[in-house]
């Protein structure tokens, strides 16, 4: 073989190892900007110690607390989540976990929604979405610290939810009133994700084989109900309603929920339908120029809400991270080289951009940092495999 031949071919072998190297690179940096710029200020003055509570929202600008007009569970277990993953901050995990329960349980049964800024019960209604997190916040911390506490919260949570919020057929009433009676409000996709995302987490933490059976009645009531046939998308609203929409976060957000277990999903009939529904999102709803992904596209593809959101454009990421195929890791590289750029700053992040870069919101929410947690894992395990 000719020499220049035997260089071409040498070369053209290294270029997996190089894109490994250089992706493995832009994924330590984001590491180390969550390790350094995102988690410090939330025990520092992101945190209410009078009340142990995280305050709920930084502004960008300065890093200091926004003025509080109340303080929610949902906020409060996003954050217990994410300090339950670091055994650095396990002390602080365990003051989250006792705010949690001193402010936000219920006497009567359930989660209240908020409490105002001087600690008092606010809104008292009880949404799925709270209980959501309040599962999955305990799973994550009970397998952390061993607290016996946090597993009867969990599996007390468990047991309200399914005896107070569930509905023929897998679906769940999204909303209660503080007794537990029914809201007028239309099923939602967004608070079963999140019960889908708590349930793993308790399978996982658990080991209990109910939760497996239960996630795959979810899963057939989330088919039947709110996807798309013809795209695969999963809708905000159950297919057919009025002023419904198509949010490619979520799409992406269910991708990884699939592919983070397949032993329940990966032969299943929604798991097929994601999979087409992120491919549709990522045609329509991802700005080929700067990878920014949209709020919301209809069910022909045409863009509804062109602002970005960085939770979105990290659960884009994430699903890319989960995917083994050529196209994704060049799309992959093609984020981990625009993301960065256009979201993350020396102080944290940017909440929500334009598509020419502008920022529309300066605050940084306390909920926030749950996403790029659970993005960073995907990414992390990836370069380690």
């Amino acid at each position: 073989m000719p020499a220049s031949n035997r260089i071409s071919s040498r070369a053209a072998s290294d270029q997996p190892r190089l894109r490994a190297s250089a992706e493995a690179a832009s994924v330590a940096t984001l590491l180390s900007h969550y390790q350094t710029a995102v988690l410090p200020p939330w025990t520092g003055a992101g945190w209410n110690a009078a009340l142990a509570l995280p305050y709920e929202a930084l502004d960008g600008a300065t890093g200091q607390p926004l003025p509080p007009q109340r303080y929610r569970a949902m906020a409060c277990a996003r954050q217990l989540y994410v300090f339950s993953l670091n055994e650095d901050f396990r002390e602080h995990a365990d003051r989250l976990f006792a705010s949690l329960c001193r402010y936000f349980a219920d006497p009567e049964g359930g989660w209240f929604y908020s409490i105002d800024p001087a600690g008092q019960p606010l809104d008292t209604g009880k949404d799925l979405y709270t209980h959501a997190f309040v599962v999955f916040a305990c799973a994550a911390y009970w397998r952390a610290s061993g607290n016996g506490l946090a597993r009867q919260a969990l599996d007390d949570t468990v047991q309200t939810i399914e005896t107070r919020f569930a509905l023929p057929e897998g679906q769940y009433h999204a909303a209660l009133q503080r007794d537990f009676t029914a809201r007028s409000l239309p099923l939602q996709q967004n608070p079963v994700m999140h019960l889908t995302e708590a349930y793993l987490a308790a399978r996982d933490a658990t080991g209990s084989a109910w939760f497996a059976d239960r996630l795959a009645e979810i899963g057939a009531g989330v088919l039947r109900t709110f996807v798309d046939p013809d795209t695969g998308c999963i809708w905000e609203l159950p297919r057919g309603a009025a002023d419904n929409r198509i949010e490619p976060g979520h799409q992406f957000e269910w991708y990884a929920l699939m592919a983070m277990a397949p032993d329940i999903f990966g032969e299943s009939p929604l798991s097929a339908h994601v999979a087409r529904g992120c491919a549709f999102a990522q045609r329509h709803g991802v700005v080929a120029a700067t990878q920014g992904v949209v709020a919301a596209i209809d069910g022909q593809g045409r863009v509804l809400d062109r602002t970005e959101r960085i939770w979105a454009q990290t659960e884009y990421g994430r699903a890319l991270a989960l995917r083994n195929d050529n196209a994704g890791g060049v799309a992959l590289r093609q984020w981990l080289r625009r993301f960065p750029v256009r979201f993350l700053h020396e102080r944290g992040w940017n909440e929500c951009i334009a598509e020419d870069g502008s920022v529309l919101r300066a605050d940084m929410p306390s909920t926030t940092p749950y996403h790029l947690a659970t993005a960073w894992q995907a990414l992390r395990s990836r370069s380690a495999s």
